[in-house]
């Protein structure tokens, strides 16, 4: 009888304790290795909701919300639960990670996660611009420099010889892409100009008018033009980490991969970041409509 109850006991613990549900604890994203922002806020308001943002490479200040760049408590926040989801949850279609060694592969990853992070604090593609900090300067300084990564390991002897190589892949075709499914801009660009390089954008959801770059929205076959390299490549070329497709049924999900293929080619135009904000189309208006259909 004794060592029947002894049984049940044990069986009873064994059951409590594989019941417990067991939390990981991720570890948080070390703020020394977070750029800083380089700029600050609310600088030399216009009484629109617009200040002063960098000096781009023509030597005109960028006007930016004035709410930008944001608290640094919040980015951070932000960017630890974009990392630990290993993707922006503002913006699942973008994969973020942070590694914490010093090579230079592994700087401007952390760069792309913090700019990933700026971009989308609020939403998909909605948060601040790059123009409100210097990351696209340190960007750029880090793949100037020198790679600081570890030394490479010790040689390994030569294996035996492989048999030869198949004939290499042919390069992915062009993307194809049918102009009748890109979402139209929905704004014109040249809005209003102010003589210093900003026209008028959209109305925020404040009612206020956003003020973007002359030049944007881009000239529509040139956006179409990047968009079928991005879609044959099957990632964005000027922004290699971030993936685009570009699915062709009426499927709400489709539509949405579509506007988010969009929307990627656009804010990354020229470079990592260097596009025009989604400010300059009614983009995230259309993409909104779809998820609400």
């Amino acid at each position: 009888m004794r060592s029947t109850t002894f049984i049940f006991a044990i069986s009873a613990l064994v059951v409590s304790v594989s019941s417990t549900p067991v939390h990981i604890q991720r570890r948080a994203v070390d703020p020394a290795l977070v750029p800083e922002f380089g700029h600050p806020a609310g600088l030399n308001p216009t009484g629109t909701g617009d200040c002063d943002g960098i000096t781009n490479a023509a030597g005109q200040v960028v006007k930016i919300p004035c709410f930008c760049p944001p608290d640094r408590g919040e980015f951070l926040r932000s960017l630890n639960a974009n990392v630990d989801a290993g993707r922006a949850v503002n913006n699942p279609g973008i994969a973020v990670s942070f590694p914490t060694d010093n090579s230079k592969a592994s700087q401007l990853t952390r760069m792309q996660a913090a700019l990933v992070t700026l971009q989308n604090l609020r939403g998909p593609g909605a948060g601040c611009p790059a123009a409100a900090t210097t990351f696209l300067a340190q960007q750029r300084a880090i793949q100037d420099g020198p790679d600081n990564g570890p030394a490479p390991a010790p040689q390994q002897p030569a294996p035996a010889p492989a048999p030869p190589a198949p004939a290499p892949a042919p390069a992915p075709p062009a993307g194809g892409v049918n102009p009748a499914l890109v979402p139209e801009f929905g704004h014109p660009a040249g809005l209003n100009p102010t003589g210093t390089g900003d026209c008028d954008g959209i109305r925020n959801a404040a009612g206020q008018v956003v003020k973007i770059p002359c030049a944007c929205p881009p000239n529509r076959n040139d956006f179409i033009t990047s968009l079928n390299a991005n879609v044959g490549a099957g990632f964005a070329v000027n922004n290699p980490s971030v993936r685009v497709s570009f699915p062709t049924d009426n499927s709400k999900e489709s539509q949405l991969t579509r506007m988010q293929a969009a929307l990627v080619t656009l804010q990354n135009l020229r470079g990592p970041g260097v596009g025009c904000p989604a400010a300059s189309t009614t983009f995230l208006a259309q993409q909104q409509a779809i998820q609400n259909a």
